[in-house]
């Protein structure tokens, strides 16, 4: 059972899922951050949406976190740095509220092509201003779309759907896709040239903050309307502000603020800008949908699987091919790493067999994460032991092929001195096995405890064996044995049933005819 603190209003579909798990779910909203310090103490598990800060000291404090999540989608309130540094995954819940998105940003499109607020407010304050508010259609007109990701797409398939002409800016996405959604690719100068409306879909980070300012308004065609739903701080507030004013921009549809929660803006005075307090996510729909699926991210993060929305693991994803691997793999990390006496200095990962043609980039964090759990006490996962490998000078080299020896599939981990591979039975339970350690072919189902053995090659040394883990009360659950290719020497591999104290490895060792010993903690 894990600790999980929630300290801002989640879905209760959500908190009943972690519940139900076993997890203790500590709700504790409000905290200020001297509170939030105090309460992250012993916390395996933190869920935020926007307001909770989750700082490096954050972080720090929570020294037993495993995943914080984040029950939307902008991080720009988590320190996703300091959490990578320490091992803690962070998720989020990107696809929750993209509908909700979409239909927000085609609202406030509408509002500011028929002045909508505008009208009402004039009317309920005994105004009959017909005329002041004459609007624009929509059908015709141009919609520049700032960022063709999720939400913009949906926005623009909208868009099409009151015969719009639609123009994007993104350099991530290719020509073939943006044909295929009806639009035209241009650089943002172009498209802000070009577009009646502009609304922008872009995550906040370092090259997308004050992004639109004054000078990229200056070059916008007069009497633009600009709507933002992404982030605060994409739109420069005072410069827009200015170009309203000036009357070069017509108008503006804003949602999000640069700091929120917000009472003042330079926006607020204009009668021609529609501002709204970041109603992008406030759905009962979306809310519902963040909950349950930040509660969903958490569970995977605290039971040690991979977690498809986690956002600092550098792993594209986990096709079914590949899931059942994921274990083996880690096995054969931890197997590995119990044949060195320290992090070698090369791990080679070959992924042969039908698993060639999916990505595997997974089963190189799964080989990381057993390898560094048999030498460190440190927090190890799929978010960190990329930055351990590189701390370690450990070079990493992946390779693959259809070519596997006569296996379905076969992972094989190599360094200059020790080698292991695995595979998993092809019946129903696909069992893992280890089928190669050290270049010698056995099999043999990998166990908690279990220990490599070199040896003379002659007869008697499997009675050696025996009677020293016998004498010991140490049973022999399975083994396998292969002599080397040269014929002098061999090597077993054997599961026991309790580990192998270090006089007992001593008094293995001390036999003529054994050569080595090492055990294995899997």
């Amino acid at each position: 059972m894990a600790r999980v603190l929630v300290t801002e209003t989640i879905a209760e579909s959500g908190l009943d899922l972690l519940r139900n798990a076993g997890h203790d779910v500590d709700v504790q909203e409000g905290l200020d951050p001297a509170a939030l310090l105090e309460a992250i103490v012993g916390a395996h598990g933190l869920i935020i949406r926007s307001a909770t800060k989750v700082t490096a000291e954050v972080i720090e404090a929570g020294s037993d976190l495993v995943v914080v999540g984040r029950a939307g989608v902008g991080l720009d309130n988590v320190d996703v740095d300091a959490a990578t540094a320490q091992g803690v995954m962070v998720v989020n819940a990107p696809e929750s509220n993209i509908l909700s998105a979409a239909e927000q940003a085609m609202a406030l499109l509408l509002a500011q092509a028929r002045n909508v607020p505008q009208a009402h407010a004039a009317l309920v304050e005994g105004r009959w201003e017909r005329s002041k508010w004459e609007g624009v259609e929509l059908h015709g007109k141009t919609l520049g779309i700032v960022g063709l990701g999720r939400v913009g797409t949906l926005v623009a398939q909208r868009a099409l759907a009151f015969g719009m002409r639609l123009v994007a800016y993104d350099p991530y996405v290719s020509a073939e896709r943006a044909r295929h959604l009806g639009v035209e690719l241009l650089g943002l100068d172009e498209l802000m040239a070009e577009a009646d409306f502009v609304t922008v879909h872009l995550p906040k980070n370092a090259e997308t903050i004050g992004l639109i300012g004054a000078d990229l308004l200056a070059k916008a065609k007069p009497g633009i309307r600009i709507v933002n739903t992404a982030r605060g701080g994409i739109i420069d507030e005072a410069a827009l502000a200015d170009a309203i004013s000036a009357g070069h921009v017509g108008g503006a549809g804003i949602d999000v603020f640069d700091k929120e929660p917000t009472t003042e803006s330079p926006l607020f005075g204009l009668s021609s800008v529609v501002v709204t307090p970041h109603l992008g996510a406030s759905t009962t729909e979306a809310q519902d949908k963040a909950g349950v699926t930040i509660a969903e991210q958490v569970l995977l993060a605290l039971s040690g699987d991979f977690v498809p929305f986690a956002v600092n693991v550098a792993a594209s994803g986990v096709t079914e091919p590949v899931r059942p691997f994921m274990g083996l793999v880690e096995q054969l990390g931890r197997f590995f790493g119990c044949l060195h006496d320290r992090v070698p200095d090369r791990l080679e990962i070959e992924v042969q067999g039908t698993l060639a043609a999916e990505r595997t980039d997974i089963l190189t964090l799964c080989a990381l994460k057993g390898l560094f759990a048999t030498s460190t006490e440190d927090p190890v996962s799929y978010v960190n032991v990329p930055q351990m490998a590189a701390r370690r000078g450990l070079e990493v080299r992946e390779s693959s092929t259809s070519s596997s020896s006569g296996y379905v599939n076969l992972v094989t981990l190599r360094s200059g001195s020790h080698s292991v591979a695995g595979t998993l039975t092809t019946g129903a339970q696909k069992e893992p096995r280890v089928v190669m350690v050290d270049d010698h072919a056995l099999e043999v189902a990998p166990s908690p405890h279990m220990v490599v053995i070199r040896n003379d090659d002659r007869p008697g040394m499997i009675g050696v064996v025996g009677t020293v883990l016998g004498g010991a009360g140490i049973s022999i659950h399975s083994m396998a044995l292969e002599p080397t290719k040269q014929g002098n020497t061999a090597l077993m591999v054997l599961s026991v049933d309790a580990p192998i104290p270090d006089e007992i490895v001593a008094s293995l060792v001390e036999n003529s005819g054994i050569l080595g010993v090492d055990r294995i903690r899997i």
